[in-house]
């Protein structure tokens, strides 16, 4: 099915990048790629938080996406919520996880049904 081809692919792109980034500013004291994080830094820094300090937070959501992922592909009753709450909660990694955020929480609510057998 094209959807959870779909689904998986997003998942596997959003919560790799995101383990992978997080191991890197764990280990490099930045994240990969240019020297100031993308678009979602200035929203933490503007509440008063240092984005440097959020490698163990996108370790843990990565970690969160590729679980979930995994739960639904063996049709766990959790896994659709699991999926949808992760998603939900990387919303604010602009733009990227945004986009493929919302991407993904709009085909868990309209294939619903289809992705909960259990």
């Amino acid at each position: 099915m094209l959807v959870r081809a779909t689904l998986i692919l997003i998942a596997l792109f959003v919560g790799g990048w995101m383990v992978f980034d997080g191991i890197h500013v764990l280990i490099y004291g930045r994240f990969f790629g240019p020297e100031k994080p993308g678009p979602w830094s200035a929203v933490v820094s503007s509440i008063g938080l240092n984005p440097l300090r959020f490698g163990v937070p996108f370790l843990l959501l990565g970690i969160l996406w590729l679980l979930f992922v995994v739960a639904m592909q063996y049709q766990l009753s959790w896994a659709w919520y699991g999926a949808l709450f992760v998603a939900i909660a990387t919303l604010w990694f602009l733009p990227i996880g945004t986009l493929f955020s919302a991407i993904y929480i709009v085909l868990l609510l309209i294939f619903r049904s289809k992705l909960q057998v259990r």
